[in-house]
């Protein structure tokens, strides 16, 4: 994905303003503020015994996402999530019968996202959350939703840098987030002594912006959403060199919640919720909206 050129800073920095570092289980009841609310399904009815009718009669929801990548999830300084993960959630939320300001958002990293889950403290974690096997083992996911690439931001002047395969070279110093399918995948990449990880990655930002490190390696999106902060002091090497679907992780076995979500997301797609939860969004930098992926299979 290629970096849009910016010129609409000051509309985004009111979408995007700086996130909240702290790990700890915070939670919003409000519903963000990313864009317009989708439709609420009115009488909806669901299979007995089934999360979806469990959901619909208490009209709530918990959300487990995150707190601190601009355009995805970040939380504002009207103290709501906003971004397209938040968005999604309320598609979802939506099509349940229960509206945005009834969603609970609980912030959700990375190291915390199949935790969360197990231990019943959110119904769904739309968290820029990758499908991966080791995953699998512990819930389930609906989706994908989204194909991201990972790659690497570093500062505007760095010229040294221009893919994974020069970082051993340089002796680059690297920063990515505990848990996350990035800080794995870079190990192959550079000295172990050489990967800093933090529990968001606002941390790493910072961690680049003093010269700590000299790398910051996620998903391509979420590099952009840091850049779009910097006022020109980052950039993207722009070399994808993975593929990252985002899915929407539940508890373990949950077919028929999974089976929802997907028919939901592609509804979503067929009557354009999904392309203005995009343009209220990540559109405002990257505009074209990308299709819905193929879902995988429910387990």
């Amino acid at each position: 994905m290629r970096l849009a050129h910016i010129t609409r800073i000051a509309a985004v920095a009111a979408a995007v303003v700086l996130a909240a570092t702290a790990c700890g289980d915070q939670s919003s009841s409000l519903g963000g503020s990313s864009g317009a609310a989708p439709s609420v399904a009115q009488g909806a009815s669901f299979p007995a015994g089934s999360t979806m009718e469990a959901l619909n009669k208490a009209q709530t929801i918990r959300v487990g996402t995150k707190y601190d990548q601009p355009l995805f999830g970040l939380k504002g300084l009207d103290g709501n999530p906003a971004g397209f993960d938040v968005e999604i959630s309320k598609i979802i939320a939506a099509k349940l019968g229960i509206p945005a300001d009834k969603i609970t958002f609980t912030e959700a990293p990375s190291a915390v996202r199949e935790e969360v889950i197990e231990q019943n403290r959110v119904d769904m974690v739309v968290a820029t959350y990758t499908i991966n096997d080791k995953r699998k083992e512990r819930i389930s996911f609906a989706g994908p939703y989204y194909v991201a690439g990972q790659d690497l931001m570093v500062k505007s002047d760095n010229t040294t840098i221009t893919g994974p395969d020069s970082l051993r070279a340089a002796n680059a110093k690297v920063c990515s987030v505990s848990g996350s399918t990035p800080s794995e995948n870079i190990k192959k990449y550079i000295d172990p002594a050489n990967l800093t990880l933090f529990d968001v990655y606002s941390k790493c930002a910072d961690a680049l912006r003093t010269g700590q490190v000299d790398v910051v390696t996620t998903d391509n999106v979420i590099l952009t959403g840091l850049i779009e902060q910097s006022n020109g002091a980052f950039k993207l090497v722009n070399h994808k060199f993975t593929e990252e679907p985002y899915g929407i992780g539940i508890k373990k076995g949950d077919v028929a919640f999974c089976e929802f979500i997907d028919q939901t997301l592609k509804e979503a797609e067929a009557d354009g919720s999904y392309k203005a939860a995009w343009d209220s969004t990540v559109g405002k930098v990257t505009p074209e909206v990308p299709p819905l992926p193929a879902a995988g299979a429910c387990s």
